[in-house]
């Protein structure tokens, strides 16, 4: 019987009224097969993301779902939507798609880490490659006896090993980010080792590629493999040159020129079209320019940027819908086939982790960190995929064998999050032990202060580092510990990938000491440092801004912090006013305060000191504190009084007292739950003590205002415009203060932050609002206001 050719589809049709289908025609079905794409992967993420799964599951499950496993089932969905006709273009856009993303993934390959990777990560790495290799092997042979019949035996050998040594590099980096692992030693053990077994994977892909030719000669495999490795070393002389040359012609701030841009999409598809002459595959080309591409300097951020979005977007889930289209399900029938599932399976999984968590044991790891490796090593992903891919064109994998691989793909990703959380849980193991100084305003303020300050860019450093400049105190003994933490949003760009390794883990810096030209954050808090002589350590938290909070309260925990520093959301404009640029930010200052361990203070930022870092013997600031009364003002002026310390600080006390004879639009609310009488003592005997301190400092004045109403307030606050620094407290108490809250605008900053924040406040002055640590357990006898810290 002879089989005919479906005719070439024209490109484009001229419109349902002139007669035409439109899904008759390669441009319209594309369009519409790239937007059924979307909405099905897309919406499998969404809804996979309670069970916290990298989106790489839903892509896979919604090719299957897309394809002849489910949907396509019904062969009029399929003839109409997929029809064999136009598999050629779907590929051809899939295989672009995958080319530049390959080139993406080359590019988050830094081969220089990979060098300093240490003997532990490379054992565990060749461990993790060798054992799944050898079963892979092994199940090989079964396979080849049951559902693989007749097939070249050395090439299904080689791709079967592959398939099951893999690690997905991209895959594990984000369920390393959604699990809090990323800066944990087991996240840097799993990150090195998988990139090891990433560039292995690769190694052994060509092999297997050029082994899988048509043509069983094994001369014509051998010419296969060396002319791959004559195209290696050749772009390995060629191309470093070349773009250091343009790193070095791009600047940090300034725009990339479209050239570079322009000839290095243009190299990446003529090493393409090289690999794909010689036999390997063309994606091989794309991966190696991406590895040889310089990572210092700007361009490959930019490179990143211009590429990533269109294509991990658009193209890459074409690729899995053009797997799931070869993916039929229904091909493993009977107990042998779904046998041999479990078998292949239980050979990947029991290789992987066994052989991680052995060698793991040997390196003396933990058992608990040692077994959540292996489950680590285990996470399949695109990369398994594109073997599979590669295995079934190449007629080495069957339509069977080929289901029951995506399907242990499937599996052994899916299980990694749920087996990791079961045995290690960093942020669970934390000490439940209480410690002392979660706050500011404590019995003994000689003891030593510990800030973590948070900052998400560059432009609020300077005035950062001013404040805590102020904060430093007298120098008496060890008085300031500052933990410097740098806010990074991970996504699940490529591009956050190349922000891990700028950023190995937490509590390291996150610039390179061996880098001189490191940005001016880098110079900034180094200066800080030796110039004041307080103890700064630079740290990153890299998450998604779901759970940022998390980190920061948990690190606060395990670093013993008094008091949290958060960037207020919104970023000052030009003309004084504030817009917001992130309004997600937003929602993580409101969970640090819900969930912190210590004190929070919201700094809202007018450019404290200018746009420079002053040295310590140029501080001149004028800082206002305002007393309405309560323990977050407390707290405000234990602050205050500890800047006061510093001989550049003049400090101005401003406590506001109803006057009794009066309250014309006062009206009188009961404070929550606590008795005024004990927030009245307890105020009265911190202010006692803090008057007495301040007998013999000419730098502080104390005031007293009293006030008949609102407006009278605001005058007088108006009087105090022109300091540098306002720190008030979050939530004031007295009558005064809640008369002010119905003026709110931003729950975090209070009623008095809120005041000093709004457009009708004219002030160059920043604000700092703090909110007191308040545990109920301390508080539960009620005539009990401040315990020991």
């Amino acid at each position: 019987m002879e089989h005919l050719c479906p005719s070439p589809m024209k490109a484009t049709s001229n419109g349902i009224f002139q007669g035409d289908n439109p899904l008759d025609f390669a441009l319209p079905l594309a369009i519409l097969q790239i937007c059924l794409v979307l909405v099905v992967t897309r919406g499998l993420a969404f809804l996979l993301r309670p069970l916290r799964q990298p989106r790489v599951i839903a892509e896979i499950i919604g090719g299957v779902l897309l394809g002849p496993s489910a949907l396509g089932r019904n062969k009029r969905y399929l003839n109409a939507v997929f029809p064999p006709k136009s598999i050629t273009v779907l590929d051809t856009f899939a295989n672009i798609g995958l080319l530049f993303f390959l080139f993406l993934a080359g590019l988050e390959l830094d081969i220089k880490s990979l060098r300093q990777s240490g003997k532990k990560v490379l054992a565990i790495a060749v461990a993790g490659i060798s054992l799944p290799f050898a079963l892979g092997i092994g199940s090989s042979f079964i396979l080849r006896e049951t559902i693989a019949k007749g097939v070249n035996a050395t090439s299904f050998l080689v791709f079967m090993g592959v398939a099951l040594s893999i690690t997905a590099f991209p895959v594990l980096a984000r369920i390393l980010a959604e699990l809090k692992l990323l800066t944990t030693s087991v996240g840097r053990m799993a990150m090195s080792a998988a990139a090891v077994n990433d560039v292995a994977a690769w190694i052994l892909l060509a092999l297997a590629i050029a082994l899988s030719g048509d043509n069983l000669s094994p001369v014509v495999s051998l010419w296969v493999f060396l002319c791959g490795c004559g195209f290696v070393i050749g772009a390995s002389l060629i191309v470093p040159p070349i773009f250091k040359w343009v790193a070095r012609h791009c600047h940090e701030g300034e725009p990339v020129d479209e050239m570079y841009i322009c000839v290095t999409l243009a190299a990446v598809l003529a090493a393409g079209f090289v690999t794909d002459i010689i036999g390997i595959h063309a994606m091989f080309g794309a991966f190696v320019i991406g590895v040889l591409i310089p990572k210092e300097g700007p361009f490959a951020g930019v490179l990143v940027e211009k590429v990533e979005d269109l294509v991990s977007g658009l193209f890459l889930p074409l690729y899995f819908v053009s797997s799931g289209l070869k993916t039929n399900v229904a091909t493993i029938q009977g107990i042998q086939s779904w046998g041999l599932l479990v078998l292949v399976i239980f050979t990947a999984c029991f290789g992987k982790i066994v052989g991680t968590f052995i060698v793991s044991l040997f390196w003396r790891i933990p058992k608990n960190e040692a077994l959540a490796l292996g489950f680590l090593m285990n996470s399949k992903g695109l990369v398994e995929l594109i073997v599979l891919n590669i295995g079934k064109d190449r007629k080495v994998l069957n339509d069977q064998t080929f289901a029951i691989m995506v399907l242990m793909a499937l599996f052994t990703t899916f299980i990694t999050t749920p087996l990791v959380l079961a045995v290690y849980k960093p942020a669970k193991m934390l000490s439940k032990g209480d410690y002392k100084h979660r706050r500011i305003e404590r019995k003994n303020p000689n003891t030593q202060l510990r800030i973590l300050t948070c900052f998400r860019n560059s432009r609020n450093i300077p005035s950062i580092i001013n404040l805590l400049e102020a904060s430093r105190g007298t120098e008496r003994g060890e008085r300031l510990c500052v933990y410097a933490m740098h806010l990074m949003e991970f996504s699940e760009r490529p591009s956050a990938i190349l922000m891990v390794h700028k950023a190995r883990y937490n509590g390291l810096p996150f610039w390179n000491k061996g880098q001189r030209s490191a940005s001016h954050v880098v110079v900034a808090f180094e200066a800080f440092q030796q110039l004041s002589q307080v103890s700064v350590r630079p740290m990153t938290s890299i998450s998604s801004l779901s759970d940022m909070h998390e980190d920061i309260c948990i690190t606060a925990q395990r670093k013993k912090i008094a008091i949290i520093i958060l960037p207020y959301h919104k970023n000052q404009r030009l003309d004084g006013s504030f817009e917001s640029t992130r309004p997600d930010f937003h929602l993580v200052n409101k969970r640090v305060l819900e969930h912190a361990s210590c004190s929070v203070g919201i700094f809202v930022d007018r450019g404290l000191g200018g746009t420079a870092q002053i040295s310590a013997s140029n501080v001149s600031f004028s800082i206002t504190v305002l007393f309405f009364g309560g323990c977050d003002d407390r707290e405000a002026l234990a602050y205050g009084a500890r800047m006061a310390e510093h001989p550049g600080v003049e400090l101005t006390v401003i406590r506001f007292l109803l006057e009794s004879d009066s309250s014309e639009d006062i009206v009188r609310i009961d404070t929550e739950g606590t008795p005024a009488a004990t927030l009245v003592s307890a105020d009265e005997e911190f202010l006692a003590a803090f008057r007495t301190s301040i007998s013999d400092d000419s730098s502080v004045k104390y005031e007293e205002k009293n006030v008949r109403n609102v407006s009278e307030t605001i005058t007088i606050l108006r009087d105090y415009s022109r300091c540098s620094l306002f720190v008030v407290g979050r939530k004031p108490t007295g009558v005064v203060a809640l008369a002010l809250s119905q003026r709110i605008d931003c729950p975090e900053l209070g009623p008095i932050g809120s005041l000093l924040t709004s457009p009708e406040f004219s002030t160059t002055a920043s604000v700092l609002v703090v909110q007191q640590y308040y545990d109920k357990n301390l508080y539960a006898n009620s005539s009990q206001q401040m315990v020991e810290d």
